[in-house]
């Protein structure tokens, strides 16, 4: 009986994995994508970012086991340059494949350069871009079908369920990750956060000064989050469901300065709506470029569907990528102590916007051997956004406490010890020591291990 539920279970999924559904969906996602993704690349080149977060630190915090990954001076221009004209040409769906390679690489390289800039969206497009590397994106409406004289008017379907699925654990996981008992019975930090926010026209000295708000903010956060992508599956909410989408992340967007990031979410869910509806989407731009006279009448061969080369590859790769997906999550179950506190496991778990943190951290450079010791600067080595982030991340403090124990050694100093003195304040709680000021950081490893020189939290935040 086992053995035929096993094959029961096969040849469903491989029913699945043959079926099929119109290729339109991909197309305006893959548009819409590209297009973002260009417009945020000259957004941040144009405010100056490139300059201010990647070329005047001398010191750059970086991703255990990508050391090398660093800026390369005013080459740097070049790799923004590059990952801007793939993803317009992505949008374009002009050699996609190749385009789509050289924007995941091209960006990824980018955010591991300085960790400093970590934020949990810039790792969502980076893991769609690779996703999108084995998706037929090109199928139909692109530069591709042009030169290549063809088009498809179907793809398999899972292709476009695997972009679901990955807005799906994106937002379930951040709605997992409200459950604890300082976002709903606390309503931290959105009690800290959302009272400075006085100066909004209306709401903002009538609602974020109001305790019922706060939680109210936190609960109804935490419901959008697990509830969203079900309610968006459902064809009878589904239109329910999106302007759900539109109101919160425009919301947000209002309230916090998270870039691209809403546009990109809102976008996104188009995916989650029929094909009609974006056959319609094709039809209106064909006829704006026609208009423009930018859309020349070629005759295309219609073939009526996309067969993927090494297509057993590549369903090992996407069942390997969600599998990853699903369980990094997780990894802090692995490591002692206090999540929020230690922050083992935090990072590409989709702990979005879950706590307020502040810190100071002094430190002490010692002689092993006579006992001498002087303090250090941090803005002598450090620029002010990466100091307050360096201030409260352990693992951020290690790689400057070794930083700081190279640079004085190469200085000629003999026996260097790192010692820190650091306070850290979590979610509105009175700061407490963080580091153990007896352990010389210099001769900790960077590592995946515990770090048992952090100190203990003085509480308990309850939850995922």
């Amino acid at each position: 009986m086992e053995y035929l539920n096993h094959n029961d279970r096969v040849n469903r999924f491989q029913t699945y994995i043959q079926q099929q559904t119109n290729a339109a969906p991909l197309a305006v996602f893959r548009i819409g994508f590209g297009l973002m993704m260009c417009y945020g690349i000259i957004r941040f080149w144009a405010h100056g970012w490139i300059e201010t977060q990647y070329l005047e630190p001398t010191f750059h915090f970086s991703y255990y086991g990508f050391e090398w990954v660093k800026p390369i001076g005013n080459y740097t221009y070049l790799i923004f340059f590059i990952c801007g004209l793939s993803a317009f040409f992505v949008a374009l769906g002009l050699k996609y494949r190749l385009a789509i390679i050289t924007f995941f690489l091209s960006f990824t390289y980018i955010e591991l350069m300085d960790k400093t800039t970590y934020l949990n969206h810039y790792y969502f497009i980076s893991i769609l871009s690779f996703l999108m590397i084995f998706l037929p994106a090109n199928a139909t409406f692109s530069m591709d079908n042009l030169a290549r004289k063809r088009t498809f008017e179907n793809i398999p379907k899972w292709t476009i369920d695997a972009i679901k699925l990955l807005l799906g654990i994106v937002y379930f996981y951040a709605g997992l990750a409200k459950i604890n008992s300082d976002w709903l019975f606390k309503a931290q930090p959105l009690k800290i956060w959302l009272p400075s926010k006085f100066d909004l026209p209306i709401i903002g000295e009538t609602l974020m000064h109001q305790n019922w708000f706060h939680f109210a903010m936190s609960w109804s956060g935490m419901l959008y989050d697990l509830c969203i992508p079900f309610l968006l599956l459902y064809k009878k909410t589904r239109i329910f469901a999106f302007i759900l989408v539109v109101f919160f992340h425009v919301f947000t967007r209002v309230l916090f300065p998270i870039g691209m990031f809403p546009f990109v979410m809102i976008v996104g869910t188009l995916i989650f709506f029929d094909a009609s509806f974006h056959q319609k989407i094709i039809t209106l731009i064909k006829n704006i470029l026609s208009k423009l006279r930018m859309l020349k009448t070629t005759t295309l061969q219609t073939f009526s569907a996309y067969q993927i080369r090494y297509k057993s590859f590549v369903i090992s790769v996407i069942i390997i990528f969600f599998t990853i997906q699903l369980l990094l999550p997780f990894r802090y179950l692995l490591y002692p102590g206090e999540l929020f506190w230690t922050e083992q496991g935090y990072r590409f778990s989709w702990r979005v916007m879950l706590m307020e943190k502040a810190g100071i951290s002094t430190f002490k450079i010692v002689d092993g051997k006579t006992g001498n010791y002087f303090y250090v600067k941090n803005s002598d080595f450090l620029t002010e956004r990466q100091e307050k982030q360096m201030s409260f991340q352990p693992d951020f403090i290690l790689e400057y406490a070794h930083y700081l124990g190279d640079t004085f050694t190469k200085d000629g100093h003999k026996n260097v010890q790192v010692y820190v003195e650091s306070y850290v304040a979590l979610n509105g709680r009175l700061s407490q020591l963080y580091i153990d000021k007896t352990v010389d950081l210099y001769q900790q490893k960077r590592s995946f291990k515990p770090k048992n020189w952090i100190l203990p939290f003085n509480d308990d935040i309850k939850g995922f």
